[in-house]
């Protein structure tokens, strides 16, 4: 529904009830292609865009060559906007909304059909926008570095409801958290030839905490034949979706070899997991003959802060996802 609520925004779909208020001209990037006219070239379309935000064309004119240079496209300016890639029409789209100066500026997730430097760049453009010219970016995402690294302010929507609104480091963590309260796998998950039965981790004392040894119990079932070598990876992910360390059988050069249908399986970590406080999840990688996925099959909200002997609260998004056991004294 976020797609829809933008498009409300934008007065490009009217509410069904209730009603939208905004103050200023409001530019928008929704979807790939919204606003260009397929025939015209992309230097046309750059006018057009410019019309309909109710600029004049000598105002337009003095933002062509910045626009032309920022998108990328200058090959391709005059080629019809027909011709051009996904990429190549979020680049011009991006770079239209960003220079003919609207006061709110609606950004979807569009950009993640850019490369990485692109999307560099367009991160660093709103930035210099919200925070160095002062105007309005309403950015929707499911991408916690972006967010982070873009927004002052978040609201969380669920079921329709606004149930956070306020600063973007509380937000985070209640956003993930929220996702975060899954303690052992008792349902059955089925992908391919492999049926996992159960996965849990269990620890000395009930609490997984850094350091402390871990074992991961896995019971798998395959549904047709029984694999010669059977590898096993497992992915541990920070909460903004980051693999930050993998247990893998066949790194260890360690294939398993079945020899029935049903078969339990059991990871041994002796030194734990070095995490600090905060949420994290856990992918699960199957190989027989074909290999499949089982994403965020474990979800544990860890808390160790004890362990790490820090006087103050210790961050994952500020102070990474290790720790590292550390003494500081004066030596001379």
């Amino acid at each position: 529904g976020k797609s829809t609520l933008l498009k409300i925004l934008s007065k490009v779909t009217g509410p069904t009830q209730g009603v939208i208020k905004a103050k200023g001209r409001i530019a928008s990037l929704l979807e790939v292609g919204t606003g260009f006219h397929p025939e015209l070239t992309g230097k046309e379309n750059i006018f057009l865009n410019g019309a309909i935000l109710g600029m004049t064309k000598s105002e337009i004119s003095a933002k062509l060559d910045e626009i032309v240079e920022f998108s990328g496209c200058q090959r391709y300016i005059d080629t019809p906007v027909k011709r051009y890639s996904s990429g190549m029409k979020v680049r011009l789209a991006f770079a239209v909304a960003a220079h003919l100066e609207p006061e709110i500026l609606i950004v979807d997730e569009v950009l993640a059909v850019g490369d990485v430097e692109f999307q560099k760049k367009a991160i660093g453009k709103m930035q210099d926008i919200s925070k160095g010219e002062g105007r309005t970016i309403l950015f929707v995402s499911h991408d916690m570095n972006a967010i982070k690294n873009l927004c002052s302010r978040v609201v969380i929507l669920k079921d329709g409801y606004v149930v956070f609104d306020g600063d973007k480091d509380l937000a985070i963590d209640q956003y993930v958290n929220s996702n975060m309260q899954q303690d052992s796998v008792t349902k059955t998950l089925s992908k391919g030839n492999f049926k996992i039965q159960s996965f849990n981790m269990t620890t000395t004392n009930g609490a997984i905490e850094a350091y402390k040894p871990i074992t991961i119990d896995l019971k798998l079932h395959f549904v047709n034949t029984i694999p010669l070598d059977l590898e096993l990876s497992l992915y541990a992910k920070d909460h903004f979706g980051r693999v930050i360390s993998v247990m893998s059988t066949w790194l260890n050069s360690n294939n398993l070899k079945p020899k029935e249908k049903d078969v339990s399986i059991r990871c041994e970590l002796s030194h734990g997991f070095p995490f600090i406080e905060g949420g994290y999840s856990f992918d699960l990688k199957v190989k027989g003959t074909k290999e499949e996925l089982f994403q965020d099959i474990f979800t544990v909200e860890q808390f160790n802060s004890s362990v790490t002997n820090y006087k103050r609260k210790v961050r994952s998004d500020y102070h990474g996802t290790m720790y590292t056991p550390n003494k500081w004294q004066i030596v001379n």
